[in-house]
């Protein structure tokens, strides 16, 4: 199985500009997901998808790929497809399966990038997509998370931006599980759901995985322990960057 990490990022995010380049420990963001995702076994090779040359040039800059891709994206999953068709353009291979790490994941583990392709063993997942817990309340009913409940199989049921399952009953016991930006795409899935219209719930909810399941798809999840922040503000940068001094991973990029 040929899998490969695509890295989609963009300067233009209307809720934090520039954001791909915003440092962490002296590091833009970036360039902790492009080396995390290099890093992750059973991956065959890592690049950034991006429309901005100044992302482009710190990518090469740092030893890896950056595909140019166009200005015309306003979906990480539009950016991936693209950036997936010109690398099998340009290498003459075909790619099995695609892994899309959203450049604002600068706490994603190799080992959880490379645990969603051991599911692809099983013929019947087409789509992995990792989460985590949401520990407090706080962050439970935060609009900028996204939740997920899952089936006993872990299959998701239903994704929103406001806390589910309902804390009407009280909120500590319920099983709180957070979206993360890393979602592993069989190759023919990726273009397939590319090719789709928005759904109704997709367009209510903001969230486009709701489009798999309300056209009958599914989409297996994984839980990863670890704290994850997929950054979106100035402050969730700064609570990542207090995070990454403890995190055994970064001392397997930042010494190279």
């Amino acid at each position: 199985m040929k899998a490969i990490g695509i890295i989609p990022a963009r300067m233009g995010a209307s809720r934090f500009p520039g954001k791909p380049m915003a440092k962490l420990l002296g590091m833009p963001m970036v360039g902790h997901c492009y080396h995390r995702t290099r890093l992750a076994p059973g991956l065959d090779a890592a690049y950034v998808a991006t429309c901005d040359e100044p992302i482009a040039e710190y990518v090469r800059g740092i030893g890896g790929t950056a595909i140019m891709t166009s200005l015309s994206h306003n979906r990480a999953t539009t950016r991936t497809a693209e950036a997936l068709e010109l690398i099998e353009r340009e290498s003459g291979e075909r790619v099995d399966v695609v892994v899309m790490v959203q450049g604002d994941e600068p706490l994603i583990s190799p080992e959880i990038i490379g645990e969603t392709l051991r599911h692809f063993a099983d013929p019947s997942v087409d789509i992995v997509n990792v989460m985590s817990r949401l520990r407090t309340l706080e962050a439970f009913v935060d609009k900028n998370n996204v939740k997920v409940v899952v089936n006993p199989n872990n299959d998701a049921i239903y994704f929103s931006r406001e806390p589910i399952p309902s804390p009407w009953k009280g909120w500590e016991h319920l099983p709180r599980y957070m979206q993360t930006g890393i979602i592993a795409f069989r190759r023919d899935v990726l273009l397939r759901f590319n090719a789709m219209a928005e759904t109704p719930l997709e367009q209510y909810e903001s969230v486009d995985m709701n489009r798999v399941l309300e056209t009958g798809g599914h989409i297996r999840m994984v839980l990863t322990e670890a704290l994850t922040i997929g950054v979106d503000t100035p402050q969730e940068l700064k609570d990542a960057e207090e995070l990454l001094k403890n995190d055994p991973t970064l001392a397997q990029y930042l010494a190279q």
